[in-house]
């Protein structure tokens, strides 16, 4: 079961590529059937054919053959070279939930990354859930840039410069995540939130 979630989340990232696009551009620009390919790489022409349709993802291997062929790097693949404006849909099904580290034995809060698939994107969103737990039970971390959160539901404590803070839903926190901060869930029921991180400005 984790193994098709890990597949349908890989999906979608890798789809945002267009790999089978590039490589239709790639075998037409060349004047190439699908045999004469399949010819030259070994792969045969059903395969090359879900592969430019997007029915099938190809292999690193797969993929290095095809390049050699075509005399370019892998990186031509996942290169975007279109000047696209920024649009990327993320469905619900396909996050995943992740604790606060994979070795936390009582982790201070659980996030699903609400913008993976997303290429050259500035800031980083999240959906984080807070369980109940006391001040001393929240692990601080930090890291470069700024931190906003929005209080979905429940009720929430931030730890911050040594002072603890309360807040309710409907409140919002912006803060120098590169100072220590902790969260803490302070109701029964825990808590829910929306968080945002951006780099540091230059």
């Amino acid at each position: 079961m984790k193994q098709k979630r890990s597949l349908d989340t890989i999906g979608p990232v890798l789809a945002s590529y267009e790999l089978g696009r590039k490589l239709r551009r790639l075998r037409l620009r060349k004047k190439l059937a699908l045999v004469d390919l399949g010819k030259h790489t070994g792969l045969s022409p059903s395969l090359l054919s879900l592969l430019e349709n997007g029915k099938k993802i190809p292999t690193l291997p797969t993929l290095s053959r095809i390049a050699m062929v075509f005399d370019v790097g892998l990186d031509h693949f996942f290169a975007d070279k279109r000047e696209r404006k920024l649009f990327s849909v993320v469905r619900a099904q396909e996050r995943m939930r992740f604790p606060e580290r994979p070795d936390a034995p009582v982790p201070s809060y659980f996030f699903e990354c609400l913008t993976f698939a997303t290429q050259g994107k500035g800031i980083q969103a999240y959906l984080a859930e807070f369980p109940w737990r006391s001040p001393a039970e929240a692990s601080e971390h930090f890291h470069e840039g700024s931190e906003f959160l929005f209080l979905l539901e429940g009720r929430l404590n931030i730890r911050f410069q040594g002072e603890d803070h309360a807040l309710g839903a409907g409140d919002s926190v912006l803060l120098d995540s590169s100072e220590p901060h902790a969260y803490a869930g302070a109701g029964k029921k825990g808590a829910r939130a929306i968080v945002v991180t951006l780099p540091p400005r230059i």
